[in-house]
């Protein structure tokens, strides 16, 4: 009998599904103020750190919104259709990683090609800004990880369908492992580097920018396909190392 290995769970997962399960259970209803981040720290006895990577993994899924100077509060409950365990998100093996680009693919190149038709001069203003941030964030892992995460948000943020935007904050506390695994992989690859994954958002941006839908498809298709193929890629080095 073949049994998968047991992964542990890091302490910001486990303080991410607490906090998961009392939003589901409404225990804490839209609008609810969370402690700050000290006090939260201080409660569960782990450090500040764990908690703003909780936190941020459920901004991630559209479940609370963060307001400088007022603090941390709820902002919808998830949805029934779409619950799972913050368990899930982390990157298992390389068939489940497969099935969750596929289908960030599906969403994802039409939300693209939906902000090319749609998006306003604003959306394009914070893109840019979006970019700005990813390349002054070149060989900083972690502002690389929120301006990447942060880009692909502003572009369902300007298909201007709160539906779309909705069905991606639903699912992207899954993608948003993914993406920060993925930019790790990418930024210490030998045949990637930073700028590489800079240049492929360029691509998708400047699409939007010309409203070019096809061009959007195609670049953010492209994108992810070269996401999959590092992926994989890594799955199968790892994979070979244990045999």
């Amino acid at each position: 009998m073949e049994l998968k290995k047991i992964k542990p769970k890091k302490i910001y997962e486990e303080v991410s599904e607490m906090l998961y399960e009392k939003i589901r259970a409404g225990d804490l209803k839209p609008g609810d103020r969370l402690d700050s981040v000290e006090q939260l720290a201080e409660q569960l006895q782990v450090s500040r750190s764990a908690i703003r990577e909780a936190l941020s993994a459920l901004k991630a899924m559209g479940l609370i919104e963060i307001k400088q100077g007022s603090g941390t509060f709820v902002k919808s409950t998830p949805s029934k259709q779409l619950d799972f365990p913050l368990s899930t998100l982390t990157l298992t093996n390389k068939k489940d990683v497969s099935h969750l680009l596929k289908v960030r693919k599906i969403i994802e190149v039409g939300a693209a090609a939906s902000a090319a038709i749609h998006r306003t001069n604003e959306d394009i203003q914070t893109m840019l800004r979006i970019l700005d941030d990813m390349k002054l964030a070149q060989g900083d892992g972690e502002l690389g990880e929120k301006a990447d995460f942060q880009f692909h948000a502003a572009i369902s943020a300007a298909s201007q369908n709160p539906l779309l935007a909705t069905i991606l904050d639903q699912v992207s506390g899954l993608m948003i492992e993914t993406m920060k695994e993925t930019r790790r992989i990418w930024l210490y690859s030998k045949k990637t580097t930073s700028e590489k994954l800079y240049d492929e958002h360029m691509q998708i941006f400047l699409a939007i920018k010309q409203q070019n839908e096809e061009l959007a498809k195609h670049a953010m298709s492209s994108h992810l396909s070269n996401v999959e193929e590092v992926l994989m890629h890594y799955f199968d080095t790892t994979e070979s190392t244990k045999e």
